[in-house]
């Protein structure tokens, strides 16, 4: 856990300070949130379980008082007292022991898959709160920008180089921005309410997010063998041995139950009689042995045993099939971030050159407006397209961290 929480931090290209923020908030989460604290407790009932099957049977008391007294050479029986203990065959109770404790390793490999997921929700989260932050600073330059390109437009329309319509549209286009720029600030709020629960912390807490996020100079090692160690397969490893620890306690139970007793009859004295036996209460002690000879429980339950672990090999299968496809479609989505990074880099430089001449053509009195509209809508278009390129090469890093470490 603690080397996917440093590969996190260390995607981010940024100071020290930053990586920390988000390295608290994940172990903020860590602590406080109440999936994992949920999943912490199913682990410790599991794990109490032990005490509970280290028990034998139940011990039988019985009582008996004799409504019509029979007689006996040594007197009259007056009541009768039992006690009986039934024990389980040799090694049962151990056996029940390891399959309760096999159940609760199972258990506890849910505790290490929500802490995983638990990570790569909160820094997706994170990334989202980054890359909403971005878009509204380049909405606010794009909003400057065109204030400045209204200015040249008003004083063009007194020169009469330009028309009014030209204003006009620039004011419109203003319009838009501020109306997108509006969404972006309610979408963050949406978010950071999501960042906030994760941490289970009041929603109305302002998360701090990074200045900037560049993309790395080159992709971190992806190791797939270690797909197949994953928590989620590793259950179902655990889940099938489990299932040979029951199986186990299936044959110890299907062996003969020992038990052990004790009849006590009180007995009274006959009257007008003396001899050495006279009134002698019995004591019997007793042995008993529970056989299952008609039972087919036992067998039945060994063959629902060998169809649970063929049940379970198949779900890992299918689950190691998700798992890798997810993988796969990670590395490439990620590919696919930088590819679309480097090309919204390139047209964004060719679009601001385009806005140069732009301006420069001001000085000769021959700017179109129609095409600064068209410069800067593409300008906008692929600043956006580039922070959501950084967003998404990080998202899709958090999903690779979290099948491949």
């Amino acid at each position: 856990m603690n080397r996917i929480i440093l590969i996190l931090i260390g995607l981010l290209t940024v100071s020290f300070s930053n990586a920390q923020e988000l390295e608290k908030h994940i172990e903020e989460a860590l602590n406080n949130n109440p999936e994992i604290q949920k999943f912490e407790m199913q682990y410790s009932i599991a794990a109490e379980k032990v005490n509970e099957v280290n028990t034998l049977p139940n011990t039988d008391f019985s009582a008996g008082y004799f409504v019509s007294e029979p007689e006996t050479r040594t007197g009259a029986q007056r009541f009768k007292v039992s006690a009986k203990q039934m024990l389980p065959w040799f090694g049962t109770i151990t056996s029940r022991e390891n399959y309760v404790s096999a159940l609760a390793d199972a258990k506890y490999e849910d505790i290490v898959i929500a802490k995983r997921k638990l990570v790569a929700s909160v820094s997706q989260s994170y990334y989202n709160l980054y890359a909403n932050k971005a878009k509204q600073e380049v909405l606010n330059e794009n909003i400057k920008l065109l204030d400045t390109y209204e200015t040249l437009a008003l004083t063009s329309v007194e020169v009469g180089k330009a028309s009014a319509v030209d204003v006009l549209r620039l004011q419109m286009r203003q319009n838009e921005m501020q109306q997108l720029l509006d969404i972006l600030s309610q979408q963050f709020l949406a978010e950071q309410t999501n960042f906030n629960k994760l941490l289970n912390r009041d929603k109305t807490i302002a998360v701090n997010v990074v200045n900037a996020l560049h993309m790395p100079s080159e992709d971190f090692e992806i190791n797939l063998e270690n797909l197949v160690l994953h928590p989620e397969l590793l259950k179902y490893d655990k889940l099938f041995a489990s299932v040979e620890k029951s199986e186990l306690v299936n044959q110890k139970e299907s062996n003969p139950m020992i038990g052990f007793g004790l009849d006590y009859i009180a007995i009274s004295e006959r009257p007008n009689m003396n001899f050495n036996d006279n009134g002698k209460d019995i004591v019997m002690p007793m042995v008993s042995v529970s056989i299952p000879i008609f039972n087919k429980k036992y067998k039945s339950q060994t063959k629902q045993n060998e169809l649970q672990q063929q049940e379970i090999e198949f779900q890992k299968q299918e689950r190691f099939n998700s798992l890798e496809t997810l993988l796969d479609k990670a590395i490439n989505e990620r590919i696919s971030a930088r590819i679309s990074y480097n090309t919204q880099a390139k047209n964004l430089k060719q679009a601001k050159d385009a806005e140069t001449i732009l301006i420069r053509s001001y000085e000769t009195g021959t700017i179109d407006f129609n095409d600064v509209l068209d410069i800067q809508e593409l300008q906008l278009k692929f600043q956006i397209n580039e922070i959501e390129s950084i967003r998404n090469y990080y998202v899709q890093s958090t999903i690779i961290n979290y099948l491949s470490n």
